[in-house]
């Protein structure tokens, strides 16, 4: 598990799945993590294959007189050669390719980051919509029953069509609702089955609620400046930056003429061995490597801009998180005094309207207006906790929150 608090969760599915177990399912089975594996395992051999010296050569030649006379013998020249330019650009290549591997590694862990945060968010989603879907049924059945009396009134001549038609009217905008809704879920419960790497026909029992605690904004503004020690993101691209200017490094080394020293063994074919040595030497004239070094030199500009861009945007984007978050409690909190208030005066409109005081138009717009409130109240709670998912992974863990005193 790539985050402690999903190492320390027991994963027990018989009773359904909470939002961590959720997360936790889809770490270990999520398709496009599969194939980031099997990447990173061949970072991995890539950086064993790096670290390996390379081979000699050795060369063997025989050669054979046409036409043979007194003391003519086959000639051969074996002869055994190294590249020294593989040593001189050993260190470099080597470490380029471990810093390779571990940016490889902390890509990973940052995909898995990214699984975990869209695993919460979808839990989120189809729990707020389930608790939606509940409110939208109680009101539908609530506006059902009372257009099943008036019209029953309307029939026996006790009530006019005006009296009738605003319920029907709200029974109709809350079926159109949930027809909406119903979609909407459906579209979530198969982008969570994909995420899980389950069959689209799998029923992913949720269990449990997100909670929504009081975040410490001092805390939370006060792990911007540990970020590049904290996010899996910024420090692969920490690791990246460092094997580009190892590779660069090597390309500077490359300026060194190819160098090929060996030794050999012949004999002509007047029967008359000989031993020597051989020196291979390119002339440094018109290349000497400077495109390669003007491109390693490019390339790692680029990753330290990349890596300054991102880890600008990471401060931006908390403040950006922080700012909705505080717009969306004081929203949430007044949504919930409007909520109160026109309880109440349902309950006492309710009492006006069986004493045929308020007409039924009047009556239905208060609990059309309520339900609206009960809405936006659950719409304003779910935006919160995916707001507070994407801080959690765009600082780096666990928030932190305010202690009651």
């Amino acid at each position: 598990m790539p985050l402690p608090e999903l190492r320390a969760h027991p994963f027990d599915p018989s009773d359904g799945l909470d939002m961590t177990e959720v997360a936790m399912l889809a770490v270990v089975n999520n398709p496009d993590l599969v194939l980031a594996r099997d990447d990173a395992g061949i970072s991995d051999a890539q950086a064993f294959s790096a670290g390996l010296l390379p081979d000699p050569q050795i060369g063997l030649t025989r050669d054979f007189p046409d036409i043979g006379g007194p003391g003519t013998s086959s000639a051969f020249n074996l002869g055994l050669s190294y590249g020294i330019n593989a040593l001189i650009n050993y260190s470099a290549t080597s470490a380029a390719a471990k810093a390779e591997a571990r940016k490889t590694d902390l890509t990973l862990l940052w995909q898995e980051w990214q699984v975990v945060a869209k695993a919460r968010v979808l839990f989120v989603r189809l729990t707020k919509e389930a608790q939606l879907m509940d409110v939208l049924r109680q009101n539908r059945t609530l506006f059902a029953d009372r257009y099943e009396h008036t019209q029953m009134a309307l029939d026996r001549g006790l009530l006019t069509l005006d009296a009738v038609t605003p319920h029907l009217a709200a029974l109709q905008d809350v079926n159109r609702q949930m027809n909406d809704l119903e979609r909407q879920m459906s579209q979530n419960r198969h982008d969570l089955n994909a995420l899980l790497g389950l069959a689209p026909e799998v029923d992913v029992p949720l269990t449990g609620i997100a909670e929504l605690p009081v975040l410490d904004e001092a805390q939370v503004l006060a792990l911007l400046s540990q970020l590049p020690g904290r996010r899996p993101d910024l420090i692969a691209l920490q690791a990246g930056y460092e094997a580009q200017d190892q590779r660069y490094r090597a390309a500077i080394l490359s300026q060194f003429p190819a160098l090929n020293i060996g030794v050999n063994r012949a004999r002509d074919t007047s029967n008359t061995y000989t031993r020597g040595f051989a020196i291979s030497l390119t002339l440094p004239v018109w290349n000497r490597g400077r495109g390669d070094i003007a491109v390693a030199l490019a390339t790692r500009q680029r990753l330290y801009d990349e890596y300054q861009q991102r880890l600008n945007g990471a401060g931006s984007d908390v403040h950006r998180i922080l700012d909705e978050q505080r717009i969306n409690a004081r929203q949430l909190q007044q949504v919930d005094a409007g909520s109160a208030d026109l309880a109440q005066a349902a309950i006492k409109a309710q009492a006006a309207f069986t004493a045929r005081n308020i007409d039924a138009l009047a009556f239905t717009n208060l609990e059309a207006s309520l339900l609206a409130k009960e809405i936006e109240k659950i719409n304003l709670e779910q935006a919160i906790l995916e707001q507070q998912v994407a801080l959690q992974t765009l600082v780096g863990g666990e928030l932190p929150i305010q202690r009651m005193q």
